[in-house]
């Protein structure tokens, strides 16, 4: 069975927050790091993911979506609060050079080695 995401990012200032929905939480992190997700998000820089809930169905997933958008700024932070206190980037650590052989995957862990070492 297949699994759906709702997730929440924000910039390392967290001063703006996108919600999204996808069927694979760490390829879609990958792209959002790598420059390569949303043009929403790479205007703004937003890397970070700050929140991520599961379900078990497109439908509830999108439907999830459209509720939180619609939520004030104040309740997205709450929600993401009380789960991820300190604002930590949930995805800091899910990328490793193990396991990727292609030399674009490869280059694109050298630009979040980057991005990191800036940080």
């Amino acid at each position: 069975m297949k699994t759906y995401y709702v997730y929440i990012l924000s910039n390392k200032m967290r001063t703006v927050l996108y919600i999204g929905v996808t069927n694979d939480i760490g390829r879609r992190m990958f792209e959002h790091k790598t420059g390569h997700g949303s043009s929403f998000c790479k205007k703004y820089n937003l890397t970070d993911l700050m929140y991520y809930e599961e379900y078990p169905s497109n439908v509830s997933a999108i439907s999830r979506e459209k509720q939180l958008k619609n939520w004030h700024r104040e309740w997205k932070w709450n929600l993401i609060k009380k789960d991820n206190q300190y604002l930590n980037d949930l995805s800091k650590d899910w990328f490793t050079r193990e396991g990727y052989e292609n030399i674009n995957e490869c280059k694109k862990l050298d630009k979040l080695d980057e991005y990191y070492r800036g940080n």
